[in-house]
């Protein structure tokens, strides 16, 4: 079975606009990367057009073969190797219970599987991305040079990367968590991935790939990097990441790959038919946001803040349509029913969502939906 008849939904952590850069060069030192842009496009393009709906919703369960019953909270991943094919899932690399292999790209994404599931379970007491233990799959060495990793609905899968721009995908703990988080939204809020909803889908997943890696790391709010994708750009890139939460627009600035063009407010908004209507874009309106609360209330962004954007994301308040404002809402609500009006939660979510420009109708407790809100069910 091939890639793109495995499944017909894919959330790359690589926008499409970054690969059609790339893709154009006419350089010939970077030939090679500039040929694998272009493959890797046309391995992703038969897929984009049909993100812009819901993902379907794969029924919770138990791998086949597994014992019927299981302890909360346990793990059970399997990491596969395409070994340069496009078929998945692969030759089966490792499984709960194999001891360590030499390949680096397995076991990055073995423990990064492992990392993002003890943040959901340890913090937010979520077991697996849809709350009933779904095994974590993943597949490593997708693809001849592949630029991107995704997670296609019902497993994560990793390119290598191009080795003149782009890194092998594993390399990055965030990647990992950012897709998996798209599993997780896909079983709760079920976001369709086009315009400000797929915006929303897009921020989540950098949300929560922080902070993944910041609860891996032992990290508060004021030591963490607040980066997305560190570690994938090669030396050969003038960039530290693919995206920057702290002050997007400002994770690179290339000759090759221009200069990274999200906005940090709405002031900066991206109206466009492309990246399924600016996804990968305006997420860094909603980015900066999270970071000014989680700065705000300072210690660890996993706590306070963390909760309140789990709580919005999963007490199914959100459609699969929402817009930036419904979103905004959405977690000062959450703020004030967990934490109480005037709390110093409340008024930091009221005071991020003000400065990135989206605090029109906030000031109030917002008790509940105004009608012209509410989101008919999926």
């Amino acid at each position: 079975m091939t890639g793109s008849e495995h499944s017909p939904i894919r959330c790359g952590i690589v926008p499409p606009y970054l690969l059609v850069r790339l893709a154009r060069l006419d350089d010939p030192r970077f030939a090679a990367a500039a040929e694998a842009a272009r493959q890797s496009l046309l391995r992703d393009a038969p897929l984009r057009t049909v993100r812009e709906a819901p993902h379907p919703l794969p029924g919770p369960g138990l791998r086949a073969g597994a014992a019927p019953k299981r302890v909360p909270g346990t793990i059970d991943r399997s990491i596969s190797d395409a070994a340069g094919l496009e078929r998945l899932p692969g030759r089966l690399a490792r499984a709960e219970g194999h001891p360590p292999v030499p390949d680096v790209a397995v076991q990055e994404a073995w423990d990064g599987l492992g990392r993002t599931h003890d943040l959901f379970w340890s913090r937010f007491d979520r077991d697996s991305v849809d709350d009933h233990g779904l095994p974590l799959d993943a597949t490593v060495h997708y693809g001849r040079n592949y630029d991107n990793a995704f997670w296609d609905g019902e497993r994560m899968v990793f390119g290598d990367g191009d080795g003149l721009v782009f890194n092998r995908f594993t390399a990055s703990l965030t990647v990992i968590g950012h897709e998996l988080t798209h599993g997780v939204t896909q079983f709760t809020a079920n976001l369709a991935y086009q315009g400000q909803s797929g915006a929303i889908n897009e921020s989540l997943s950098d949300v929560f790939g922080s902070l993944v890696e910041q609860h891996a790391r032992d990290q508060s709010t004021a030591e963490a990097g607040w980066l997305i994708g560190e570690g994938l750009f090669t030396d050969q890139v003038q960039g530290v990441a693919l995206r920057s939460m702290k002050a997007p627009g400002t994770a690179y600035n290339d000759d090759v790959l221009g200069r990274d063009p999200q906005p940090d407010s709405m002031a900066g908004y991206v109206e466009t038919e492309d990246d399924n209507g600016g996804v990968h874009l305006n997420s860094g309106i909603l980015n900066r946001a999270f970071y000014l609360v989680a700065t705000a209330l300072g210690g660890n962004a996993w706590d306070a803040p963390g909760q309140i954007w789990y709580d919005t994301l999963t007490n199914g308040t959100l459609g699969g349509t929402a817009t930036f404002a419904v979103f905004a809402r959405a977690t000062v609500r959450a703020a004030v029913k967990r934490y109480g009006i005037g709390s110093a939660e409340h008024l930091a979510v009221v005071s991020g969502w003000t400065t990135v420009g989206l605090g029109s109708g906030l000031a109030a407790g917002v008790p509940g939906p105004k009608r012209s809100e509410r989101q008919r069910p999926e």
